[in-house]
């Protein structure tokens, strides 16, 4: 499991000697070099870690190598030993070498083994941010404290057992640092300040999310999350002089419970600042609309940071808490009572501008609770996959850290190297497996980009679903209002039966009353009229009713089919954006399984020709290294010759060459004599081209004076009235003399006779 990659020339951190050879292990006792410097547990033999310690790891040549001491397993430690890649649990107590390989016989005492040493409790590992946001983009402050512990001990090996070393809770805040605090951002930035002020069950549900999301993202790692303690979480006031005005204490610890002078939430804020606050608010919701607008035309060009991907995020979840308010709520009264009026009055502007027929406040209502419920679910599927798509990317970027810190141990214990060619190599290695990290770093960096890029494009889709949605159910309710007027029709043919049957009890008092005979004659006519008409009608009627009865039924099946088929399709395109990311993180685990493998392939395989000897060495290796590795090792052997040994193997070399040593001498001092009339020529040349630059260079400082002065006199005699100038004279060389100097003699420049 460790990779013995730099250890070589360190001195053992339990018996203090140099060892000078590429095992990895001490040759004295066994120990690997580079492990933890921890004073119980190579010198005393007692394994437990220290106070800010997780675990301690370090390995040995052969497992009989640990006794040099009775070995205690403290109650509160967890001690177990990798061999073979099985973990084996070493229960406590105190254990001679007999004893110990009696219990546990199925370990091989000669064989090399890595130990891992625990705390069996949690460790507890602060967090504190600064910087979190509510949805009104008020500033709150929190602190954590995560306990973390193992719970799966050969993926931890896998992932943290490179180098031997240590976690501590430095190790742990770097890695969980950035998952703790995009948790607590969406979850503070989706809620209201007054919400949370309010909420008392905050510290719980706070608790509950950070919990279950790094539970879900360690647990590949070998770690788990026993505990998340929420210690405070305020909000602070300030002035413009950056003074403190109030505090409010949302979560509070046992220090501040009883605090008399911490001001509530009415106090700090006003009835003018909570409307400047909610404006804010809701200049940003319409500026990530407009954003989202914008993302079709300009989706190439969006570069958000991880920060603001967090926002959005926020965002998005707020949303969602207020359409499910809206949902929940039995009346509009109840929903504006639970903070929703905002998300409403947004509700209501888009149902209004649907024109869709309406019919009293309750059916509004539902109309308005249908609505945000296919917002809600909008947002829950673009919720859904950002956050898977963020979830792969933090596992890249903490396997990515856990290289870092390992290539960082290794740098450190590169560093100890006594010998200074070993060391530089091994620096140099390190430093080419950091760059490389670093460039991992960028295409991680990138990938990250290009995911927020296509969670933008899934936003779109999902906007485009739910405007597929709200126009399914605007169908939907136009079906329902033919339904209702098929049933008006029926109430019609009510009524007309109801108008007969009075008319024929009218007829029967006018015949108990012995009315005249053409009054009862008179409704008796009326009431074949009526009878005719209302036969003919409901005739007709029953046949438009049936004829639209059946067009109905046809229009709700293909509405049914249509949403169905709708419905699937878009669940297909989510499927296939979740297959293509898990391909991807497959295809990126895949990589970084190879790339793990060929590293601990090549290190294992420096390892065995470091164990091999000269010989072994010189016939592994490939042509080009054979032949360096055979002049190192002649001048390796040279090297511990004396001078008479070199002298004979000098006549010896000489012999074979047929070259005496008189002739050897003499052909060392021609190439002497060569190499120095080499150099002095080499000399001479340079000393030439020196001259000929400064000729160059003079020459032409010669002539831009010259030409400067011709100019001064040019424009001083333009703006006087005088006689044409004489032409201007040149000397045998050709070059110009000097002008209103007509009496000259010879060149100013070369110094020929003038004509």
């Amino acid at each position: 499991m460790f990779q013995m990659f730099g250890f070589g020339g360190v001195k053992c951190p339990r018996c203090e000697h140099k060892n000078d050879d590429q095992s990895g292990y001490c040759k004295h006792c066994g120990l690997t070099l580079g492990a933890p410097r921890s004073e119980p547990v190579l010198r005393d033999n007692r394994w437990i870690p220290g106070d800010d310690e997780l675990a301690v790891y370090f390995g040995v040549s052969a497992l009989s190598g640990i006794f040099t001491k009775t070995l205690r397993v403290p109650a509160t430690s967890r001690a177990y030993i990798l061999q073979a890649d099985k973990a084996t649990e070493v229960p406590q107590g105190e254990y001679e070498i007999e004893g110990f390989f009696t219990r546990l016989n199925h370990l091989l005492r000669n064989q090399n083994a890595e130990i891992l040493i625990t705390r069996s409790a949690a460790l507890p590992v602060e967090f504190s941010f600064s910087d979190l946001q509510t949805a009104e983009h008020l500033k709150v402050s929190a602190r954590f404290t995560v306990s973390i512990r193992i719970e799966n001990v050969p993926a931890f090996a896998q992932h943290f057992m490179t180098v031997p070393g240590v976690v501590s809770t430095l190790h742990l805040h770097d890695l969980l640092a950035p998952s703790v605090h995009q948790v607590a951002a969406e979850f503070v930035g989706s809620r209201a300040m007054r919400d949370m002020a309010h909420n008392a069950e905050l510290r719980l549900q706070l608790d509950e999310r950070l919990q279950a999301a790094l539970k879900l993202r360690l647990a590949g790692y070998g770690l788990a999350v026993e505990r998340v303690e929420t210690a405070a979480l305020r909000h602070d006031k300030f002035d413009h002089n950056r003074e403190r005005i109030g505090t409010l204490w949302l979560v509070a610890d046992e220090r501040h419970v009883q605090l008399e002078h911490v001001k509530q939430l009415d106090q700090i804020y006003d009835e003018e600042e909570w409307q400047a606050i909610w404006r804010e608010e809701q200049k940003m919701r319409s500026e990530l609309r407009r954003a989202e607008l914008r993302q079709d035309a300009s989706v190439n060009k969006a570069e958000l940071t991880f920060k603001e991907s967090e926002r959005v995020q926020a965002l998005r979840a707020r949303e969602v808490d207020l359409y499910s308010r809206v949902m929940e709520s039995k009346t509009r009264k109840v929903a504006i009572d639970k903070g929703a009026g905002t998300i409403l009055a947004d509700l209501e502007h888009e149902l209004a501008k649907s024109k869709s027929h309406r019919a009293g406040e309750q059916a509004d209502w539902e109309h308005v609770r249908q609505l945000a419920q296919i917002k809600m679910r909008t947002d829950l599927e673009v919720l859904q996959q950002t956050a898977a798509g963020q979830r792969q990317l933090a596992q890249q970027r903490l396997s990515h850290q856990l290289r870092q810190q390992s290539i960082e141990s290794q740098i450190a214990q590169a560093l100890l190297i006594e010998d200074e060619s070993h060391r530089r190599n091994e620096l140099a290695a390190l430093r080419q497996r950091e760059k490389a990290e670093k460039e991992r770093e960028l295409e991680i960096e990138a990938e990250g980009h290009n995911e927020r890029i296509q969670g933008l494009s899934l936003t779109n889709a999902a906007r485009r679903r739910e405007a597929e949605r709200v126009q399914e159910w605007e169908d939907q309710l136009q079906l329902a209002r033919q339904r209702e007027l098929l049933r008006g029709d029926a109430v019609k043919d009510a009524s007309n039966a109801v108008q007969v049957a009075e008319i024929n009890q009218k007829i029967e008092e006018l015949k108990r009353a012995g009315a005249q005979a053409d009054a009862v004659a008179q409704y008796e006519k009326l009431l074949r009229t009526i009878e005719a008409d209302g036969v003919h009608q409901r005739q007709n009627l029953a046949v438009n009713k049936q004829a639209m009865l059946d067009q109905l039924e046809v229009d709700e099946q293909r509405q049914i089919l249509k949403q169905k088929e709708q419905e699937a399709q878009w669940q297909r395109e989510l499927k296939k954006l979740e297959h293509e990311r898990e391909e991807k993180f497959a295809r990126w685990k895949g990589e970084y399984d190879v790339l793990l493998a060929q590293q601990s392939h090549e290190i294992t395989r420096i390892e065995t020709i470091g164990r091999l000897s000269d010989s072994g060495k010189v016939a592994t290796a490939a042509a080009p290294n054979a032949e360096a590795l055979t002049q190192i090792m002649k001048l390796q052997i040279q090297g511990g010759m004396t001078a008479e040994q070199i002298q004979a193997l000098a006549q010896v070399v000489a012999a074979e060459h047929g070259v005496t040593p008189a002739e050897a001498a003499r052909l060392a001092h021609e190439r002497v004599l060569e190499e120095r009339a080499h150099r002095d020529s080499e000399m001479d040349k340079d000393r030439r081209h020196q001259l000929d630059l400064l000729n160059v260079q003079n020459a032409a400082s010669a002539s831009a004076l010259t030409t400067q002065s011709q100019l001064g006199v040019g424009v001083a005699q333009a703006g006087a009235a005088a006689p044409s100038p004489a032409p201007a004279r040149y000397c045998s060389n050709g070059h110009p003399t000097r002008a209103g100097h007509p009496l000259d003699k010879f060149c100013a420049q070369c110094g020929v006779p003038l004509a």
